[in-house]
């Protein structure tokens, strides 16, 4: 059986700090996330809305796909 291994006291602060500052970076994105979802989808019916309007104008013009 290996012995365990000393390990200096600034790599072991330097290690807990990392891991700390990663679990509230994480938990920070997490709480963003459902603003960031919302405003994601708000864009995407933005453009469905768009794409409708255009297919309903260009219907309203009779002009076909080739014509464009």
């Amino acid at each position: 059986v290996v012995p365990p291994v000393q390990v200096s006291p600034l790599i072991k602060l330097g290690r807990y700090s990392a891991l700390l500052l990663s679990v509230a970076y994480r938990e920070s994105q997490a709480l963003q996330s459902p603003e960031t979802q919302a405003e994601e989808e708000r864009r995407i019916a933005a453009e469905e809305e768009k794409k409708q309007d255009e297919l309903k104008r260009i219907a309203r013009t009779g002009l076909s796909d080739d014509e464009l």
